[in-house]
């Protein structure tokens, strides 16, 4: 077996002269007057190999019955191309291998899928087929920036006094806002291990134990509904520090983010990032993770409103409701289609209709038109800063679904109107956060982000005499509209914790059950700490400047939470069940899963 000697995209003019070996992949065979040319890739790239059946008749043979993503070594000669027939496009494209000897290593099927880097194939087939997806060049591409950016996080880290330590997979089942995947264990009949939705129980309990700065890239699972930014097994970038501020750990996190996107991408991040309030963000954009590359805020209009003869403008103030609005400029022009375009989007985030208000040089034109006044067209106007060729989009709802369609809305026009620059990189803290918030379903009072995150320590009085009023010591990490991580000061008194389990409904008992070893800890000299667990798959697909976190990780699962390669999730055999003492009841036809 001829075994190589370089990389086959590590071939340049100063290898010429030089007998080398390949071993790779043939991406591409061309047969050129009695010529045959095999372009032979492997990780570090892709060079071309010419087999000339008067140099070496055997060589050219075993060329001769190569085709796709067969595997192949060759020994020749690197020569210069002739002149002309340099491929500037490649590092290796001024010089070639001439063959002298050659072996197919092993055939090939013919692949699926066409291997051109940009060539449009099927997700699923993709996903299907995902061994030889990643070898298309994107994916390579992929892999090694994942590799890049882990390394600068783990370097970085370590310079900054980290130690990289473990936690557990196999753990309790503990409420930290989705389900959990469950493990049975034969051993235990009818008990359960469960897969952590993160380590936080664990990184707390490291800082108790004196580590004082942990940091570990975590895998994560949560049985939760999918969408582009999840996937039911994820990696976070897991870190803790002890005796530390809310800007301490700021200054740590922006400066990670620094060296990280100068390794990935060689972009350059400012930093101090700016601090944003969440109250502020959801008035301004109606969401806490807002794209700030652009303007089109939201403006509050209730109040020219109040007296309007309008229906649903009455309902929606009566019932404790908003009405607001957005200017997309520039947009005065929209077709009766492209209205009911906008309309049709925000009927999907919930609102009743869409208003609008078309502003033109000698008047304007509306939805509503006949429930407007003059004075009401020159309010909205100055305080939406609109003018002449503008077009107000306007939701009267409950304030919750006010907010998300106005969000929604104001994201799509920026689309539309190519104001989300994709190389410009707008990150932003959301402080301030409320401790709690009121399930709408359920009237239950729930914590925003988990129950282990601090109060501020001035409010604390608060838990007892109005706990939605309390602030909480958290942040989330945003930029370009997508949350990349969250984090809080953590409370480390046990009188505390155990407050805050009460607020949310967990009383003394079910609070020793569950995280009994947690309050106990903080009874032998828990230091304060704090931290955050910005995810990587995330910041890799915006690097990868990607809508979809499947696109960064190698082997993702589908929209639908299944794996097509391995052909999973899958049934047990009843020999298997009998083992973990399980018994599988299937849901009834149209049951609701």
């Amino acid at each position: 077996m001829l075994m190589r000697t370089r990389g086959a995209g590590t071939l340049r003019p100063e290898q010429i002269g030089e007998t080398v070996v390949l071993n790779g992949w043939v991406r591409r065979r061309r047969d050129h007057g009695g010529l045959i040319f095999l372009d032979l890739w492997d990780r570090s790239g892709l060079a071309q190999v010419v087999f000339d059946p008067g140099e070496s008749p055997d060589a050219y043979a075993v060329a001769d019955q190569c085709r796709g993503e067969y595997v192949l070594a060759v020994r020749g000669e690197v020569m210069r191309r002739p002149p002309g027939t340099e491929n500037p496009r490649l590092p290796t494209g001024e010089v070639e291998l001439r063959a002298r000897e050659a072996e197919i290593l092993n055939p090939s099927l013919t692949p699926p899928f066409p291997m051109e880097e940009y060539a449009r194939v099927d997700e699923s087939v993709r996903l299907r087929y995902r061994y030889i997806d990643l070898r298309r060049p994107p994916m390579q591409r992929m892999l090694e920036l994942r590799h890049r950016v882990v390394k600068a996080c783990r370097d970085f880290l370590h310079s900054e006094g980290f130690w990289e330590i473990e936690t557990p997979i196999m753990i309790r089942s503990t409420p930290e806002g989705a389900r959990d995947y469950v493990v049975p264990d034969r051993r235990y009949p009818g008990k359960f291990w469960a897969l952590p939705q993160s380590p936080q129980l664990f990184k707390q309990i490291l800082q108790v134990s004196g580590v004082e700065r942990y940091f570990q890239i975590a895998r994560c699972f949560r049985d939760e509904d999918l969408r582009a930014d999840r996937q039911p097994e994820f990696t976070q970038i897991d870190m803790e520090m002890s005796f530390v501020t809310q800007e301490e750990v700021f200054d740590v996190t922006e400066r990670l983010f620094q060296a990280m996107f100068r390794a990935g991408i060689g972009v350059e991040l400012t930093v101090p990032f700016p601090r944003m309030a969440y109250h502020e963000a959801i008035e301004r954009y109606g969401t806490d993770k807002p794209d700030t590359r652009f303007g089109i805020e939201l403006v509050e209009l209730g109040d020219i409103f109040a007296h309007s003869e309008f229906r649903v403008f009455q309902q929606a103030l009566a019932s404790g409701g908003r009405i607001k609005g957005i200017v997309a400029p520039g947009c005065a022009g929209y077709s009766r289609k492209q209205i009911d375009d906008l309309t049709q989007f925000a009927r999907r985030w919930g609102a009743g209709g869409l208003i609008t208000i078309a502003l033109e040089e000698e008047g304007f034109r509306s939805s509503i038109q006949r429930y407007l006044t003059a004075e009401q067209i020159a309010q909205v106007r100055e305080r939406a800063g609109a003018g002449a060729g503008d077009l107000i989009l306007i939701v009267a709802d409950r304030p919750a679904i006010v907010a998300e369609t106005l969000n929604r809305l104001r994201l799509e026009i920026g689309d539309r109107l190519g104001l989300r620059d994709p190389d410009q990189w707008n990150f932003l803290w959301i402080v301030d956060f409320p401790l709690f918030e009121r399930n709408e379903e359920t009237g239950a009072i729930e914590a925003m982000h988990h129950p282990f995150s601090a109060p501020r320590w001035d409010e604390l009085y608060l838990l007892d005499e109005d706990p939605l009023r309390v602030t909480g010591q958290l942040y989330d990490l945003v930029v370009n509209g997508w949350e990349l991580g969250s984090g809080s000061i953590r409370i480390h008194r046990r009188d505390v914790q155990e407050k805050v389990f009460q607020v949310i409904g967990i009383g003394p008992e079910e609070a020793q059950q569950r995280f009994g070893f947690l309050l106990e800890a903080f009874q032998y000299g828990a230091p304060p700490h704090g931290g955050i667990a910005p995810g990587l798959d995330r910041i890799l697909a915006l690097m990868l400047g990607t809508e979809s976190i499947r696109d960064a990780i190698a082997f993702p699962k589908t929209a639908a939470g299944t794996d097509l390669m391995l052909d999973a999730p899958s049934e047990l055999t009843p020999e298997q069940l009998r083992e973990l003492h399980l018994r599988v009841v299937l849901p009834e036809e149209g049951a609701s899963r």
